[in-house]
């Protein structure tokens, strides 16, 4: 997180609050003023400044050895969906897409390389990576990523590429310019995209693009499953055509809601 702004209106101590806030990870959920001190770069009496107004402000608690995070922290990023509307259009579709697929179903948005779960209803299978609303992973090795990522003018899908992942995660699947490219097009021309263990071994899915009433491409949606329960061809022949009934309903909803006004009423009104 930039230290400096790049005009007179940026409030460096806004951002590193922030900052303090992403310093907590899962490897490390609770943490002493040294090590935040020592994860942010921030001085020790400044990283304490931001501790104690966090606290305050319910974000921290003081914990056995130092910090940690409280839930009141999710707030700040479901702010974010609720204010999509995102969850509120797409929970119903996604929750008959489970009940009829008997897997995993997610929402997730690009943020830079990335992409970021967004909703998601899940069942109780053994998978070798744990998602939840904020989970982030490699876009381009990602179902739900590649359908963002076709969409994209070049010029934008290599500066978005070009920015580094905040993952942690290397995906198995490395390509170079041109396979990526070629793969990119395939995703393009027929409009769903398949990955099978390219993100990580066991991890197979299949993922459709949302889009917004303008026909920009917002979101991916996807079924994900295991590769030892569920073929390729049981993923295509079955799980698809569900899937891309779901991804439609979903965006032709998302579109319905942009159409309703949003007004508000201000004391004195009538």
């Amino acid at each position: 997180m930039p230290r400096e702004g790049t005009g007179p209106d940026f409030i460096e101590a806004l951002a590193r609050g922030l900052e303090v806030i992403a310093a907590f990870r899962p490897h490390r959920p609770a943490m002493t003023l040294a090590e935040v001190s020592t994860a942010t770069g921030l001085a020790r009496p400044t990283a304490r400044r931001i501790l104690l107004t966090l606290e305050e402000l319910g974000y921290v608690r003081a914990a056995e050895r130092g910090y940690s995070l409280t839930p009141r922290v999710l707030e700040l990023g479901m702010a974010y969906v609720h204010s999509m509307g995102l969850w509120e259009v797409a929970r119903p579709h996604l929750e008959r897409l489970v009940a009829r697929t008997d897997e995993s179903c997610s929402i997730a948005q690009l943020d830079g390389s990335d992409i970021v779960y967004v909703a998601r209803v899940s069942v109780p299978k053994i998978v070798s990576l744990a998602v939840q609303i904020g989970t982030r992973f490699p876009a381009l090795a990602t179902s739900l990523g590649k359908v963002q990522l076709a969409a994209l003018p070049l010029d934008e899908l290599d500066a978005v590429l070009a920015e580094p992942t905040r993952s942690g995660l290397v995906p198995r699947w490395q390509p170079d310019r041109t396979e990526r490219d070629a793969e990119l097009r395939d995703v393009r021309a027929r409009g769903w995209a398949l990955t099978d263990e390219q993100l990580t071994l066991g991890i197979r899915s299949v993922a459709a693009p949302l889009r917004d009433g303008s026909g920009r491409v917002i979101a991916g949606i996807n079924v994900n499953c295991h590769s030892a329960e569920t073929t390729v061809e049981r993923l295509l022949e079955h799980h698809l055509p569900l899937l891309l009934q779901a991804a439609g309903d979903i965006s032709a909803d998302f579109a319905r809601l942009q159409d309703v006004p949003h007004t508000s009423a201000t004391a004195g009104t009538r």
